[in-house]
This record gives C-alpha cells, sequence and structure tokens, in this order.
C-alpha cells in the first residue's frame, strides 16, 4: 500500500498526474496502485524500466513509443508490455505524463 494520500499526487480529473516534473517512484506506485496495476512497492525491476523508457521517450519526443518498440527498447521479452501493462493508457498514466489529447490516445489504442 503506498503512503502517498490522493491529495500529495495532485491528479486532474481522469487520474493523470498535473505536474509530470514531480513524478518519482514513490509517485509511481501510488498510481499503480490507484489504477489497480500493483499493490507492491517498490514496483517491478521490470515494471519500472518501462515506465522509464516511456518517459524518457515521452521527454524526447513528446509521444508515446510504438508499443511493439518499448520492450526490445528495455531488453525485455517481445510482449512485456502487455504482461506489466495491458492498457498502454495506464501507463501513460503510472508514468507520470500528461493527459494525451484525442489523437494521441488514438495511435495508443491501435
Amino acid at each position: 500500500m503506498s503512503s502517498l494520500d490522493h491529495e500529495e499526487l495532485k491528479l486532474d480529473a481522469d487520474g493523470f498526474l498535473m505536474d509530470p516534473s514531480t513524478w518519482n517512484e514513490k509517485i509511481a506506485c501510488a498510481l499503480a496502485e490507484r489504477e489497480g496495476v500493483s499493490d507492491e512497492c517498490p514496483l517491478s525491476k521490470e515494471r519500472m524500466e518501462i515506465l522509464k523508457f516511456v518517459r524518457d521517450y515521452y521527454d524526447r519526443f513528446e509521444a508515446f513509443p510504438i508499443i511493439r518498440a518499448v520492450c526490445k527498447n528495455v531488453g525485455q521479452e517481445k510482449s512485456c508490455q502487455y504482461h506489466q501493462f495491458p492498457d498502454p493508457i495506464t501507463a501513460w498514466k503510472i508514468a507520470g505524463l500528461p493527459k494525451p489529447n484525442p489523437e494521441v490516445l488514438a495511435k495508443i489504442k491501435h
């Protein structure tokens, strides 16, 4: 169980972190718990590798990486993204990234 309360998280109405620069592993754990992905902190090394890669990719390109490329880039099995985060939007939320616009949502879902 996370030691962060919901006021500390500062989320928008849809559960996205209001200030992505405040993200850290403790916040990732609280968000994962809130999203029903994990109730264990710290998150597994594999999950954190995915989240850090997604954040880094977003910082460089202001986009979500191609789902198929995530696992390859973090050196995990081909379907790691689906095992660790079945819904890419959930991974985006737990990575502390801002709410994606409708165009990004459409690309992530496919």
